[in-house]
C-alpha cells in the first residue's frame, strides 16, 4: 500500500484551508506541507498497525500483519490453519525462550537502522516465523541467560509492572 497519496491529500487539504487566510497563510502552509509528508506517513502507519492488531484479536487464531517494504506498507493476512484429522502432527517447533506470554501482549514501536531490516526479515523467513515472532523469540533467548534483579512489583489497575523470572 503506497502511503504517498494519503500524505499528498493531507498536504492539498492544508493548502486549501490556508487559502482562507490569504497569501501569507498560503506561503506558511506551503512551507509546512513539505515537512508534513514524513509525519503523515508515520501517523498513517501507526493507524494501520493498531488496526491490524485489533483485527488480529478478532481473527484469532488468524492474524494480520503490517510489513514495510521500503516506504510502502503491505498488509499480510494469515488465516487460521486447519489441520486435516488424517494428517499426522508435525513435530513441535523448538521451544522458544520463555517470554511469559499467557495471552497478553504489549505494543512496542521499534526504530532500527535500515540495513538491519532485510537481515531480520531473512532470518525470520529462514526460521519459518513472522518478523514479530522471530523478534520475540530472539529477544526472549537473549534475556533468558541474564540474571534478573529483584525489584518490587507494583499493580496498577490491570497492568502488572516489575521484573519476574
Amino acid at each position: 500500500m503506497d502511503l504517498l497519496p494519503y500524505a499528498a491529500r493531507l498536504q492539498r487539504d492544508l493548502l486549501s484551508s490556508a487559502r482562507a487566510g490569504g497569501d501569507e497563510a498560503v506561503e506558511l502552509a506551503e512551507l509546512l506541507a513539505g515537512s508534513l509528508e514524513s509525519s503523515a506517513r508515520l501517523v498513517i502507519l501507526d493507524a494501520l498497525v493498531e488496526a491490524s492488531a485489533e483485527i488480529t484479536a478478532r481473527l484469532a487464531p488468524g492474524s494480520v500483519e503490517v510489513r514495510l517494504r521500503g516506504r510502502d506498507a503491505d498488509l499480510v493476512v494469515t488465516p487460521a490453519q486447519t489441520v486435516p484429522e488424517s494428517a499426522s502432527p508435525s513435530p513441535a517447533p523448538a521451544p522458544a525462550a520463555d517470554d511469559g506470554d499467557e495471552g497478553g501482549t504489549a505494543r512496542l514501536s521499534l526504530r532500527l537502522p535500515e540495513r538491519l531490516k532485510p537481515r531480520i526479515e531473512d532470518e525470520a523467513e529462514a526460521a519459518g516465523l513472522s518478523v514479530n515472532a522471530w523478534l520475540v523469540r530472539t529477544i526472549g533467548a537473549a534475556l533468558a541467560d541474564r540474571p534478573t534483579t529483584s525489584a518490587p512489583t507494583v499493580t496498577t489497575g490491570q497492568r502488572l509492572t516489575g521484573w519476574a523470572r
